[in-house]
């Protein structure tokens, strides 16, 4: 049986950062340090797991060996995005998901063709067509 990627990267993970609420993470990455031979091993954890817990609790955790970095799941992507985005004149686009060929892509189309849509690359992991949708709509400030 195949795996499935149901969750963001490492270098995913460190950009979303940047842009999402860390309280939309569901998940976290454990980066523990080896600082004498500076060497980093990385453990994924789903917060439900640890209890609950929310990751600004997790993160008080730190110390100079482990860093957390708060990480997203498929669904908790998927509850960032918009069912609906507008622009300045008021038109809206709606999020389509487009799956062909086992290939997944998002899109936001306006129904009556008034301005451009936005749409992502098409990725084998619904989770990498999700990520690029959340970069995409951050560079248009629409997130």
């Amino acid at each position: 049986m195949a795996t499935i990627k149901s969750f963001t990267s490492l270098e995913q993970s460190k950009k979303l950062a940047e842009i999402l609420p860390l309280e939309s993470a569901d998940m976290f990455i454990a980066d523990v340090i080896n600082s004498k031979e500076q060497i980093h091993s990385y453990a994924f954890h789903i917060l439900t797991t640890w209890g609950c817990i929310t990751f600004a609790e997790i993160k008080e955790r730190e110390s100079n060996h482990i860093k957390f970095i708060p990480c997203w799941t498929l669904s908790a992507l998927l509850e960032q995005l918009p069912y609906e985005i507008c622009d300045d004149d008021g038109n809206s686009s709606y999020l389509q998901i487009n799956k062909e060929d086992d290939l997944y892509q998002l899109v936001y189309e306006d129904p009556y063709r008034n301005f451009e849509s936005i749409e992502t690359d098409r990725y084998e992991y619904f989770v990498d067509a999700c990520y690029e949708m959340v970069l995409k709509l951050k560079e248009n400030n629409l997130l």
